[in-house]
C-alpha cells in the first residue's frame, strides 16, 4: 500500500471518467475517500474545486484539486510512480503513443458513439454508427495480438478504454444497436471481455441495468 496521503475523489457512479480514476487508484493500491456527486444539484465543494468545468471527476491530493480524468491519471502515475505504472517506463515514444490513443478514445470513439445514440432520425443514427465503426478500426489494428493495449497488464489506454468495453455495450443495449461485434472487431471484443472480467476493474463498474436505464434517460433526444 502507498504511504498515507490525503486523497479524495469527487465523482459520479455513472461517469466513465470518474470510474477510470477510481480504477487507477485501485490498481496502484492508493487509499482514497470518495464523494458521490448529485450532478443535478452540484455541491459547493465541486463548484469550488472545479469552477471552470463544474463537473466530475475532481481529484484532491493534500488539498490541491485537479480536474479532467486524463490529467488526473497522469498526475497519479507521476506522484506514485513506483506503484503499478500506467505509462510505459523509460520509453518516451511509447509513452507518447499511449497518450495519443488515450485521447483518441475520448475525442473520437466516445464522441462518435454519443452522437449516434443522441440521433433521433434513423438515417442520422446509421450514419453515426458508421462513423463510430470507423473510429474503432484503428484501435482494432493497434491492439494487434496483445492481451491488453498495455501488453500483458492493464495500462493507461486500457484504463481509458473501459468506456469502450463497458459503457459502449451499455449504450448499445439502451438504444438497440450493435457496434462492438465479434465479426467486425474480434480483437477488441476479446480485449473487452478481458477488461470487464478483471477482478480490479469489476470493483469500479456500475451495475449494467442501472447504467442502461440512466443512459436511456439522459441520451434520449427531447
Amino acid at each position: 500500500m502507498a504511504m498515507a496521503e490525503e486523497v479524495e475523489l469527487f465523482g459520479g457512479w455513472m461517469s466513465p471518467f470518474s470510474r477510470r480514476v477510481e480504477l487507477g487508484l485501485k490498481l496502484k493500491g492508493i487509499d482514497y475517500k470518495y464523494h458521490e456527486e448529485d450532478l443535478k444539484n452540484k455541491s459547493d465543494f465541486l463548484l469550488t474545486y472545479n469552477p471552470i468545468y463544474k463537473k466530475v471527476p475532481v481529484f484532491l491530493h493534500n488539498g490541491n484539486p485537479i480536474s479532467e480524468s486524463l490529467i488526473i491519471l497522469e498526475y497519479i502515475d507521476q506522484v506514485w510512480n513506483s506503484l503499478y505504472p500506467f505509462f510505459p517506463q523509460q520509453n518516451p515514444y511509447e509513452t507518447a503513443q499511449a497518450r495519443f490513443w488515450a485521447n483518441y478514445i475520448d475525442d473520437k470513439v466516445l464522441a462518435a458513439t454519443l452522437k449516434a445514440a443522441k440521433s433521433s432520425k434513423r438515417e442520422e443514427r446509421e450514419k453515426g454508427l458508421e462513423e463510430t465503426e470507423e473510429t474503432l478500426k484503428p484501435l482494432e489494428k493497434e491492439l494487434q495480438n496483445k492481451k491488453f493495449f498495455g501488453g500483458n497488464k492493464i495500462g493507461i489506454v486500457d484504463i481509458v478504454g473501459t468506456v469502450i468495453a463497458y459503457w459502449i455495450p451499455a449504450i448499445e443495449e439502451a438504444f438497440g444497436f450493435e457496434l462492438l461485434t465479434t465479426k467486425k472487431f474480434p480483437k477488441l471484443t476479446k480485449w473487452s471481455e478481458e477488461i470487464v472480467n478483471n477482478s480490479v476493474v469489476k470493483q469500479v463498474l456500475p451495475p449494467k441495468s442501472n447504467l442502461v436505464a440512466y443512459l436511456q434517460t439522459v441520451l434520449t433526444t427531447k
